[in-house]
Formats: C-alpha cells, structure tokens, sequence
C-alpha cells in the first residue's frame, strides 16, 4: 500500500492508496486517536455494495487502544446531483444531533462526489467542525474530489457555489471499489483522468493515448500504474495553493463549460465527468482558435476524450441562456469571464476577460455537429 502526503499549510494529511486499503479502514481511522464516536455518511447504493466491508473493518478482535465504545452510525442519503444541496446538509446535520455526535466525533464519507462534498460540508460546518474520513468509492472521486478539501453544495445559477475549504483527517483510496462502478459511471471518471494529463503531465496524456481500450475495460495493471499518478498530481498542486488563489485553479481545466451544461440540464443530463469531457473539447478548440495551442494538439485532446466512450449529446441552448452559469463559474473575477486554456498538452493557463459571445458561438457550434 503507497502512503502519498498531501502536505495543505493548513492541516497535513495522507491518502493511503492500495488495493486491501477498506479492509483496513477501521485501523487506519483509529490510529488518528481517540473519538466518542465514529458515523458513516454514504447513499444507499454505496451502501448496499460497500457498507458491510465497512463496518466489518470497525469490529476489532481484541481491544484496541483508541476503539470507539459504541458501533458507527450510519447516515444514508441520496448521492444525485439533486441531493447535493443545502436542504440535504441540515437533513444530515440534525440525524447527527439526534444520534449524539459531539466535536470528538468522525465522520467517515463512503461514496462518490456527492457523498463527499456533502459530508465535507457537514464536517466543516457541523459544531464549527469535527474530523473527516474520504473513502472515495468513483473513480472522479478517487483521484480528484476526495482529495484537497472543496467541499460544498449547488444552487439553481450554478454548481459548488456554497461550500467551504475544509481538509479531511485522512483519505482512504482503494481501487477495488472500481469493479461495481457501472460502466457509465466508470468512464465519467476518465476524463477527469485525461485531464490530469492535459494540464500537467504529458507521459501520462500519451499512456492513455497508448492504453486507452485497456483502462476503458478496468486493467487492473493499468489502473495501478495511473490512480496513484493522479493523486499525487492533486496533493502536489493542493499542497502550493490550499485555496484556490492561483495555481489549483488548472484542476478546473473543461468544468467552466462543464459546469455550465451541468447547471442548463438541471444537473440531470450529464454524469459530472461527461460535462467536464465537453467542457475540455470547447477549451482545446478555443485554444487553438487563439493560436495558443497547435490545432494537432487540440485534435489530440479532444480525440482521447472521444475515445473513452460516447457523450451525451451537446444540447442546443440561446447564447442568452449560458451567460448567468458562466458568469457564476468561481474563476470569474468581477463578472469577467476566466477559462483555463492549454498551450501544450502539459500545460495550462488561465485566460482572463475571455470573451463571452467566443464560448457561446463554440456551444453553438458544437450543438450543431451533434445535430447534424
């Protein structure tokens, strides 16, 4: 098992990556200390395939220094974009109350984006804050939203835009949790994975150019030599800048248009990976448009993205309709539109007072070849 240091200014933590990693969960979080009680936060279908793994690493044989008195509780709710909102938070919040959770707590998040942002909201919020666990259970989350502290919720303008930087105690990835991911699911995730390669890491975009049908089918080889890459990718970039103030924000590399379209379709078109996948096609061919990448790169990128699988289809919307997800995207700075570009693949940058009618004019035209 590799144990990869994401070394944040503000609370120092490991991800403990390895296949055998659940198994080890209940050692793993009883060696943070002392805690008057441990609660899982996961969805019911997580649940269902992960919760008795769970649990069962939580019974130990023999007494064990720092073991909790009572078993965990567990908290389950839906893990749709839908239920990544506040009402879900203060349902979550108050079965703490009732349950008895105090500041000595851990919550201990099994699940995938949404189960980990919510509980990540929870955490920081919650009595002003008590530990978390991320036992990431998607590959998305496995290599990127587990790790690095966002938490946060959506509203009906835009995505993420009610949340907190808050550090997990410790984050526990192990990739045997890909093999009931469906298949959908499961390629959503790549492209969070191509992305990595995009902004930063040029050897890994061209292993997946050479390996792509392989790690579409699950090769576990393949998978072992890429997840801990991309986590340690995202501890390297979260360690220099915690809160967003300049570098982290290539992470966000295609989700100014992905969150865009994730907010137009009411978060129910798109898995996030999918609109993120859309928003890194429009970022090489604005790129390219600009003269700032070689139009042979942009047609790499976007050829590995179309690789892992088939989009949803670009949906057809008036420019009039994208401007208020834009113009609410985080990277924007006083209404003024900020895109993260690539001038290499390997590299990034961030493009400021983008103009807005250039993104909606390539919206449009990406919902006509889809059309066509």
């Amino acid at each position: 098992m590799a144990t990869i240091p994401v070394e944040t200014p503000s609370a120092p933590y490991v991800v403990e990556f390895g296949r055998g990693a659940l198994d080890r969960s209940g050692e793993l979080v009883r060696a943070l200390g002392n805690a008057t009680g441990v609660f899982f936060l996961s969805s019911p279908r997580v649940w269902k395939h992960w919760g008795t793994a769970l649990q069962r690493s939580f019974r130990p044989t023999r007494k064990v220094r720092g073991a909790t008195a009572n078993p965990p509780e567990k908290i389950l709710f839906g893990d749709g974009e839908p239920s990544k909102a506040l009402r879900t938070v203060e349902a979550v919040c108050r079965q703490l109350v009732r349950v008895g959770a105090d500041r000595s707590a851990i919550l201990v998040a099994l699940g995938g984006g949404v189960v980990g942002d919510v509980a990540g909201f929870v955490a920081a919020s919650y009595l002003r804050g008590v530990r978390l666990v991320q036992v990431p259970t998607t590959l998305v989350a496995l290599v990127d939203s587990a790790i690095g502290g966002k938490t946060g919720v959506n509203l009906p303008e835009g995505k993420n835009l009610i949340g907190a930087f808050y550090q997990p105690a410790l984050v526990i990835a192990d990739p045997v949790v890909l093999k009931t991911l469906p298949p959908r699911q499961y390629r959503s995730g790549l492209y969070e994975v191509v992305k990595y390669g995009v902004i930063g890491d040029r050897h890994l975009f061209e292993f997946l150019e050479q390996r792509m049908e392989q790690i579409v089918a699950r090769d576990r080889a393949a998978l072992d030599w890429i997840l801990p890459r991309c986590i340690s990718a995202k501890a390297d970039v979260v360690a220099r800048d915690e809160r967003e103030g300049g570098r982290r924000e290539i992470l966000n590399f295609g989700h100014t248009v992905g969150h865009a379209l994730e907010a137009l379709t009411h978060y129910r078109g798109f898995l996030h990976g999918e609109a993120v996948g859309w928003g890194m096609i429009a970022a090489a061919r604005l790129a390219a448009e600009r003269r700032m990448l070689e139009r042979s790169e942009a047609r790499r990128i976007e050829a590995l993205v179309r690789r892992i699988g088939p989009l949803p289809g670009f949906p057809a919307f008036a420019a009039a309709r994208w401007i208020t997800p834009l113009r609410a995207d985080k990277k924007s700075r006083g209404g003024r539109l900020r895109l993260i570009l690539p001038r290499r693949i390997g590299a990034v940058e961030g493009v400021e007072d983008m103009p807005e009618r250039l993104v909606t004019e390539m919206a449009k035209r990406l919902a006509a070849e889809g059309n066509a």
